[in-house]
């Protein structure tokens, strides 16, 4: 089913509210696994789009960290439970009260939350983020929030920095944010892909080495040598080979998700070395500040392609071929 335009109602701003008016959306693969209910849960109408930025155009009586005028973004949280331990360590991603972006159950009408494909939102103050980057770059700054989030919270939980070797599997949407933010905290970075076309382009993004996973010789020359590798591929495929080339006590982390589950690792890939599997969902909105105030000042953004509203259908298609150079983003000043 294509998406098409609709016209939906935001809630007036509250004393928290910040209201903003949307300049720019990342797309991302998981809008079109939400739209297509390829996810458990799809609620319609559905109105994709966690990526947002824009200017604060209204803000409510008792907000004091915004004010009109403002550039700021939204990533993929917009409330939280605000009293668990998660929320009070500034990890309201894993909170189980967390509403998300789209798709989850609000008081608003229509009953879920609706998302960035948008001219406008109206979110709580405290899940609205600063972006310190030059206006020039507004629209490459909305992948980091999904994107560069999904990359920087793992890089940073298993502690990238000089002196360390951590490998990136897939140079897509999630790879290419994670290759610069490796590169950026000091580490050895090693991309890993299946074509060998994409061996300049990890290298122009940051990569010391690359890796294509399909040649023995080259996987089996850093065997046992990794200290963190960060998988993002969303397609099922076998972890075992990338399993075997962490160090004693490294650790594979999965950020990528599948539309199914990947194949079982084997065990004794695990406790012979007494290696860990991991998974990482998102960051808090603390960390994903801190992510937003470290890529402006080393100067990261996403490599984009702008389309139109109307493209977006055309959008999905090519994706779902890898058919983009590495992000989608929307200007949603073409919904007018």
């Amino acid at each position: 089913m294509p998406l098409e335009p609709i016209t939906i109602t935001r809630r007036e701003p509250g004393p928290q509210d910040v209201q903003i008016d949307i300049v720019y959306c990342g797309i991302c693969h998981s809008d079109i696994h939400q739209v297509r209910s390829e996810w458990a849960g799809t609620l319609y109408p559905c109105v994709p789009g966690h990526e947002i930025v824009g200017r604060v155009s209204t803000v409510g009586a008792h907000v004091n960290k915004h004010k009109v005028g403002d550039l700021v973004g939204i990533g993929c949280i917009v409330d939280s439970c605000q009293h668990c331990e998660e929320c009070g360590d500034g990890l309201e991603n894993y909170c189980d009260g967390m509403v998300g972006t789209y798709n989850f159950p609000t008081p608003d009408a229509p009953g879920h939350t609706l998302g960035g494909y948008a001219q406008q939102i109206v979110v709580d103050e405290r899940y609205v983020l600063q972006i310190r980057h030059p206006e020039s770059q507004l629209a490459a700054v909305a992948p980091l929030l999904c994107a560069g989030i999904t990359t920087y919270s793992p890089l940073r939980h298993w502690d990238a920095r000089p002196g360390k070797k951590i490998g990136v599997v897939g140079i897509g949407g999630l790879g290419h944010m994670g290759i610069k933010l490796a590169h950026a905290m000091g580490a050895h970075v090693v991309a890993f892909t299946t074509s060998e076309a994409k061996r300049d382009a990890a290298i122009v993004l940051g990569a010391n080495e690359v890796v294509v996973s399909n040649n023995a010789e080259e996987m089996s020359a850093h065997a046992k040598s990794f200290d963190l590798i960060l998988n993002t591929v969303a397609a099922p495929h076998d972890i075992n080979a990338l399993l075997a080339l962490l160090k004693r006590d490294g650790t594979m982390v999965l950020v990528g998700a599948p539309a199914t589950p990947h194949p079982s690792p084997n065990v004794f890939n695990l406790i012979s070395k007494r290696r860990s599997l991991a998974g990482s969902m998102i960051g808090g909105i603390p960390e994903t500040q801190e992510m937003l105030d470290f890529c402006a000042k080393h100067g990261i953004v996403a490599d984009i392609e702008m389309i139109r509203a109307d493209e977006i259908n055309e959008a999905y298609e090519r994706m779902l071929k890898g058919d983009v150079k590495y992000r989608f983003v929307m200007d949603a000043r073409s919904l007018d």
